[in-house]
Order: C-alpha cells, then sequence, then structure tokens
C-alpha cells in the first residue's frame, strides 16, 4: 500500500509526478528524498535569493527543533511535561513556512508547531509551559506575532480568518496564517473559515500539513482526492507540496504570501508529510500504523534530505555539522533548565489575565475565592495575592 494514498484511487508519494484527479496538483519538489536539487521554473523564482549559507542555516534551523523536540519529549518522559505533541518529520514543512513570513503577519497555529514558534522568538522556557500546566497559555502573542497553542481541533482558522478581515479593513499588506493537521479538515471550524476567508477575498493562509494520521484515522479515510484539491470548492486556489522538502516548502508559502499581500485572497497549502512520532506522547502509534509506512517515510526525513544536498555542495563539512550539534545542544539545556526551574503557579494567578483590566464581577469572585483560602490558613496570605491586577 503506497504511504501517500487519499481513497480507493490513491495517490503518488513524495518524489514522484503522479497527478491528483480533477485539479492539477503535480507534488511540488525541488529537492528530492535523495538530496538532489530538481529545477521547477515556476518556483525556482520564489527561492532563488536563498544563499548556500542560508540552506546552512535552514539545516541547522531543522536540526535544533528536532532536538527540542527530542528533549521535551524526554522530559514527558520523566515526569517534567504532562504531554507533549511531537513534530518529529515535519521540521521542513515548519522551517521552510516559518522562515518565509514577515515579522508582521500573524501565526495561529494547532498544538504542533513548535518549529515554527521557534522562527517566530517563543522563548524556549514559554513553548513548556502550558505542557508542563503552569500556564493556559504561555507567552504573550503580540510580542511574537503568534497566538498561543490552540487544542481544539481546527478552531484556529477561525480566529486566523477573523484577524485576516482586521488586516483587509486595516489597508495593511500583512498576513494571516493558520497552521492545523489534515485530520482538522473534517472540522466544520475549517470549512467555516474558508467560506469566511473566500467570500471576503481576505488575506489568510491555510497551511494544511498532512501527515497522514489524524491520531490513530488514516487520511484516506477523511477524504478521497487530495486534501488540495478541497480548497477549489470554496473557489481558494491551492498548492500541493513535498512538505519533506524545506525549499519547496517556503516557495510554495511565499507564492500564497505575496498573493495575499497583493489583495489576491486566500491560498490553502496542502503539505505532504509524515508524523514519524507518536500524535501526543500519551498515543501509541504501533497500534494502528505499519512499521514498513514508517520506514518508507525516514528514508524521505527531511534533515537527510537537506544534508544530502549540502554534502553534494561540499557544504557539510565538519565544522557545519559541530557547530549545528552544539547549538542543538545548547538549546536543549536552556529548554530543560527553564522546564525544571520554572515556578509553580499560585491559587490566585488563576485570576491574570481574565481580562485586559480589571472589573467589579471579576473582583468579587477573587475576593470570594481569596477568603476561601484564608479559611484553610493559607501561610502565604491568599487575602493580599495580586491576582487578577
Amino acid at each position: 500500500m503506497s504511504t501517500d494514498q487519499t481513497g480507493q484511487g490513491g495517490a503518488h508519494a513524495p518524489g514522484s509526478s503522479g497527478k491528483s484527479a480533477g485539479p492539477d496538483h503535480e507534488l511540488l519538489q525541488l529537492i528530492t528524498p535523495a538530496g538532489e536539487r530538481i529545477s521547477h521554473p515556476e518556483f525556482d523564482v520564489w527561492v532563488k535569493d536563498i544563499t548556500d549559507e542560508q540552506l546552512c542555516s535552514l539545516f541547522e534551523d531543522m536540526t535544533v527543533i528536532r532536538r527540542i523536540d527530542v528533549e521535551a519529549t524526554a522530559l514527558q518522559r520523566q515526569g517534567e511535561l504532562g504531554l507533549w505533541p511531537p513534530l518529529l518529520g515535519q521540521e521542513a514543512a515548519q522551517i521552510g513556512s516559518g522562515r518565509a513570513l514577515r515579522a508582521d503577519d500573524f501565526v495561529f497555529s494547532s498544538y504542533r508547531e513548535n518549529g515554527v514558534a521557534y522562527c517566530r522568538g517563543v522563548d524556549l522556557t514559554d513553548l513548556l509551559r502550558v505542557w508542563r500546566g503552569n500556564a493556559s497559555g504561555g507567552w504573550d502573542p503580540y510580542s511574537v506575532n503568534m497566538a498561543t497553542p490552540q487544542i481544539i481541533i481546527g478552531a484556529q482558522t477561525l480566529h486566523a480568518t477573523g484577524y485576516a478581515m482586521g488586516i483587509q479593513n486595516d489597508g495593511a499588506d500583512s498576513v494571516a496564517v493558520t497552521y492545523f493537521g489534515d485530520g482538522a479538515t473534517s472540522e466544520g471550524d475549517v470549512n467555516e473559515a474558508m467560506v469566511f476567508a473566500a467570500s471576503f477575498q481576505v488575506p489568510v493562509v491555510f497551511f494544511c500539513t498532512n501527515n497522514h494520521w489524524a491520531i490513530s484515522e488514516p487520511v484516506r479515510l477523511q477524504s478521497h482526492i487530495h486534501l488540495a484539491d478541497r480548497a477549489a470548492g470554496f473557489g481558494i486556489p491551492s498548492l500541493r507540496v513535498d512538505g519533506n522538502d524545506v525549499l519547496a516548502v517556503m516557495a510554495a508559502t511565499r507564492v500564497a504570501l505575496d498573493r495575499a499581500r497583493r489583495g489576491g485572497g486566500p491560498t490553502f497549502i496542502e503539505a505532504v508529510s509524515y508524523r514519524m512520532g507518536p500524535h501526543t506522547t500519551a498515543d501509541d502509534p504501533t497500534r494502528y500504523r505499519d512499521a514498513n509506512e514508517l520506514e518508507d517515510w525516514a528514508a524521505k526525513d527531511p534533515i537527510s534530505r537537506l544534508a544530502s544536498l549540502l554534502d553534494s555542495k561540499g557544504l557539510l563539512t565538519d565544522g557545519l555539522q559541530q557547530q549545528v550539534k552544539d547549538k542543538a545542544d545548547a538549546v536543549a539545556s536552556e529548554m530543560r533548565r527553564g522546564c525544571t526551574s520554572m515556578p509553580d503557579p499560585q491559587p490566585m494567578d488563576i485570576f491574570k489575565h481574565v481580562y485586559s483590566t480589571p472589573n467589579s464581577w471579576l473582583e468579587r469572585q477573587q475576593d470570594h475565592y481569596a477568603r476561601y483560602l484564608a479559611s484553610f490558613g493559607d501561610p502565604a496570605g491568599a487575602v493580599s495575592e495580586e491576582g487578577a491586577r
């Protein structure tokens, strides 16, 4: 069985020249799984500025976020985090798109886009707060122009579309970008968001990472056509890209961003990748996934692919590899320190950040809760806690 099937008609795996039924959706690829740079006249122009030095930087980014992922998984296994959603295998999709964004673009992600958060400059400790149970969010969205992770499947697409309507009303040329998985395309929120985005032609990019498994359900069960082909029903142009090819993802994202900035409305990107790890650290994919499928996709590993390209260009030197390893280790060490030294939240912290300004309704609840805690002989003096302010 092919590992990139959608319905009985199937589909072709990344690296092939197969086209989907219906709209012409050949998989966009600029780097083969073997690391060979192939030419695509229509899309080469979108990455012609990427120098050898920048290729090395993309390699570092992907290596670092994989190291972040491994470290966070270890922290969860050691009891330091309650849960963690791995991104293993999806590094190119996140780095290729994340590095294509401008600082004033705004990201609305699911819970798996930790690589995008890294690109946006989210503090490493803040990445872990919600998974440690120390915060309901994790970071200030407006400091990095990225909303905190959305746990409700697909809800962030509505937020992105609404934000994009605001951008349109302001007359700005920034773009809202929303990330979600293949499973989210079955949610009503995603479809409703696309209806509004198409109706008002707002500057939003729908970035769908097709990692082939919505928890334990394969994508072929949810869609009998390529996910990118669904967008046509809403009147939204789409691109289908090899999600393990960092250059192809960057090119596709730049195309979509350019269209949005010029007033061309929304774009749907299907980045065909594979979730090589579990859905979350609470999941056991061996119960529903064929080991041969994982082996097939491991051969298309996004980091190994770029490493092979760098090697063919004489760029994968011992010095570069050591530099990248040192950076990844340093980032992982900083993240671990931030996690284990994170102070526990205090009971009255629940009232912080509920509203932008205090109000009598919340203050009344705060006062009642403070007196309730004090009835147990609260040694810290709950009544004097800063609370909502």
